[in-house]
C-alpha cells in the first residue's frame, strides 16, 4: 500500500446529492446516469484497491429533492421515531461514509428528521459553525480525525450561515449560524493545538462565489465562503465545497502563501470530488508530510449500478414507485414552467389561485421553481406535485403595504427582465459569468410574479421604475398606503431572494412581525390536497400582467429563449 515508501490516499466526496439514490428519477419516471447506487459501485470497486486508502465523505443536501427522501422525512414527522427507519440512514451507513458535512436542505427536513439521523449515523455529521444559541457549543460535531496507516486526517465541516434568511426558525430553533471565516479560524487553532494532525481538510456546505447575491468578501456570514475561507485561513490542505451546484476544481496560493486545492463536483451524483494525497514518512521527525496532492471531479454515468446495493434496497423503489403513482386529478391543457420565465403563466398562476384560495389573501406571490419542465394535460399524479412545486417551502401570510408590494415587484423584475433599447434586445437580463458565457442575470426561482392585483411591467423604463399597478384583480383600487395579506412561501417571507429585504427594505426580526399565520403542512402537500379535493382542473394564466410594448416582448422574447435553449430546444444550464 505505498508508492516508493509513499502511502496514497483517495478521498473521494459526495455533495448536493438531492435524493438521487437510484438510477432513477422517481419524478420523471425515467433512467437516470448518476445515482448514488453507482458511486457505491465505484466505491466498492476503489475499497478493492490495496495501494490506497480510501476515505469516503458527503458534503450535504441529501435529505430534500426526489420522492424517496421528502416520504422518509414525512413518515418521520406524522409517526415519530419509534420503531421508524430512514432511508438515507440506511444506505450512507451501507456504503460506509466515514464522515459527512449538513446542509441547508437537511436543516430544512426540520429537528425531527436531522436530530433522528445524527444518531442513527454510523459516522459524524459535522458543522462546527452550528452552534447551541445559549451555550455557543456545536450543537453537531464540529469536526473528525481519521487515522490511516498511522496517518492522522482532520476533517472540520462548516455549513452556510444564511439559514435563517431562507427558513423558518421553527426548523433550527435554538441553532446560531456562525460566520464561516471567524469559525474556522477558531476552529483550525483549536485542531493543531489538540490534534496535531498531518492533513486538514475542509468539508464546507457553502460555494465558491462569494459574490452571489450582491455580496462581497467583505460580507459578513457570507453564503458562499468556501473559497474565502481557503485564502484568509491558513492550515487548510484541501477544501470541499458544495450547495452552489458548481463544479470547480483549482489550487489556489492563500494570504500566507500557502497552496489550498478546493473542489466542487456539482450535484445529484453525476461527478463524485476524488483527491489523491501522497504522504511520505519524515524519518527524522517521525511525521507524514504531503508529497503530491491531485483533484478531479469524476464523471459517474460510466459506472453501472451496484447490484448489491441494489437488492438490499428494493423494497424501498417498489414503496416510492407507488406513492408517486397516485392519480390526483385531471389537467384539461398542459403547463410549462419554461413559459413561466417570459411572461404570465398558466404554470406559475396554478399555484397563484392555490395560494388564494387556501388562504383567503388578498394578493400572492409565487415563482417558477423549476427551470424547464412540463406536466402534460390528462390524468396528473403525486410525482408531478414534485414538478409543480419543487422545492419543500411552507405555506404564510404576511401583511404589507400596497408601497412595499410596488416595491418587492419592481425588485422582482429589475432582477428578470431587461431594460430593452429597442425590439432587437434580449427580454430577460443575461450577464457574462466568470467563463465568459452568458447566463441569467437572477435566479429564475426568483422570478416572483403576483396574482389577485393588475399591473404592467414596462420593459423600456430603468430599473426601479417598470411596475405599474392598475387595480385590484376584483376591479377595487390599489391603494399604497393600505395593508393587504399577502399569501407567500416561507423562504420568501425569511428574506429568501432579498426581495423583502433588499427590496422592500424590512428587518428579519421586521419580516417575523409582518407573518400573521403559518400552516403547518408543507405547501406541495397543501397543493396535492387542493387539486385531489378539486379532481379536475382548468390550468390557465390570470392574465394579471402583462409586458409592454407588446411587440418588444415577442422578439426580445426569441432571442432570449433561443439563448437559454438553443434553436433545437435543449437546456443549455442543465
Amino acid at each position: 500500500m505505498s508508492h516508493n515508501g509513499a502511502i496514497k490516499l483517495k478521498f473521494i466526496v459526495t455533495s448536493d446529492i438531492h435524493g438521487a439514490i437510484f438510477q432513477y428519477d422517481f419524478i420523471e419516471d425515467v433512467l437516470t446516469t448518476s445515482s448514488l447506487s453507482q458511486i457505491c459501485s465505484y466505491i466498492r470497486e476503489q475499497r478493492q484497491d490495496p495501494d490506497q486508502e480510501v476515505i469516503l465523505l458527503d458534503n450535504g443536501d441529501i435529505l430534500q429533492g426526489q420522492p424517496i427522501v421528502y416520504y422518509a422525512n414525512k413518515a418521520l414527522k406524522d409517526n415519530g421515531t419509534e420503531n421508524r427507519f430512514h432511508i438515507i440512514a440506511d444506505v450512507m451507513n451501507y456504503m460506509r461514509y466515514d464522515a459527512a458535512t449538513v446542509g441547508n436542505h437537511d436543516i430544512e427536513a426540520g429537528h425531527e428528521v436531522y436530530d433522528y439521523l445524527r444518531k442513527e449515523f454510523n459516522f459524524p455529521w459535522l458543522s462546527a459553525n452550528a452552534v447551541h444559541k445559549d451555550t455557543k457549543e456545536p450543537y453537531f460535531e464540529p469536526y473528525v480525525v481519521i487515522e490511516r496507516r498511522g496517518i492522522k486526517i482532520a476533517i472540520l465541516g462548516l455549513i452556510t450561515p444564511a439559514i435563517p434568511n431562507w427558513l423558518p426558525e421553527s426548523l433550527w430553533e435554538g441553532i446560531e449560524f456562525e460566520d464561516m471565516i471567524e469559525a474556522a479560524q477558531k476552529w483550525v487553532k483549536i485542531i493543531q493545538q489538540r490534534e496535531n494532525p498531518d492533513l486538514l481538510i475542509g468539508l464546507f456546505h457553502a460555494g465558491i462565489d462569494y459574490t452571489y447575491n450582491r455580496q462581497t468578501a467583505d460580507t459578513y456570514k457570507n453564503e458562499n465562503a468556501s473559497l474565502l475561507v481557503a485564502q484568509k485561513v491558513d492550515g487548510f490542505d484541501v477544501i470541499f465545497a458544495g450547495h452552489d451546484h458548481q463544479e470547480f476544481n483549482a489550487i489556489i496560493t492563500n494570504d500566507f502563501g500557502n497552496k489550498v486545492l478546493v473542489i466542487n463536483p456539482r450535484s445529484l451524483g453525476k461527478y463524485v470530488a476524488v483527491v489523491e494525497i501522497l504522504m511520505q514518512k519524515n524519518e527524522q521527525t517521525g511525521k507524514y508530510e504531503k508529497k503530491d496532492i491531485t483533484g478531479l471531479n469524476l464523471e459517474m454515468n460510466f459506472c453501472e449500478k451496484d447490484n448489491e446495493f441494489e437488492k438490499k434496497f428494493k423494497k424501498h423503489i417498489t414503496i416510492i414507485r407507488n406513492y408517486v403513482s397516485e392519480p390526483l386529478a385531471i389537467f384539461t391543457r398542459s403547463v410549462s414552467s419554461r413559459e413561466a420565465l417570459f411572461a404570465d403563466s398558466a404554470f406559475v398562476d396554478l399555484v397563484h389561485k392555490i395560494q388564494l384560495d387556501i388562504t383567503g389573501a388578498d394578493i400572492s406571490f409565487a415563482s417558477p421553481l423549476t427551470y424547464d419542465t412540463r406536466i402534460s394535460k390528462g390524468t396528473v399524479y403525486v410525482r408531478d406535485m414534485f414538478k409543480l412545486y419543487k422545492f419543500d417551502n411552507l405555506l404564510y401570510i404576511m401583511e404589507l403595504t400596497g408601497r412595499e408590494i410596488k416595491d418587492y415587484l419592481e425588485y422582482s423584475y429589475s432582477n428578470w427582465f431587461n431594460t430593452m433599447r429597442d425590439e432587437n434586445d434580449h427580454l430577460l437580463k443575461f450577464v457574462l459569468n466568470r467563463k465568459g458565457e452568458m447566463v441569467l442575470y437572477g435566479k429564475y426561482y426568483n422570478f416572483s410574479s403576483a396574482a389577485g392585483v393588475k399591473y404592467l411591467v414596462d420593459l423600456r423604463k430603468p430599473d426601479g421604475q417598470k411596475i405599474q399597478i392598475v387595480e385590484m384583480a376584483s376591479g377595487d383600487p390599489f391603494e399604497l398606503d393600505r395593508v393587504y395579506k399577502v399569501a407567500i412561501n416561507s423562504y420568501r417571507a425569511n428574506g429568501g431572494g432579498s426581495h423583502l429585504t433588499e427590496g422592500v427594505g424590512l428587518s428579519h426580526e421586521q419580516l417575523q412581525s409582518r407573518i400573521i399565520k403559518r400552516y403547518d403542512k408543507d405547501l406541495r402537500n397543501l397543493i396535492t390536497e387542493w387539486i385531489k379535493e378539486h379532481k379536475v382542473i382548468h390550468p390557465s394564466p390570470t392574465r394579471h400582467w402583462r409586458l409592454i410594448p407588446g411587440n418588444w416582448w415577442r422578439k426580445g422574447r426569441l432571442k432570449s429563449l433561443h439563448l437559454l435553449f438553443g434553436s433545437n430546444g435543449n437546456n443549455r444550464f442543465i
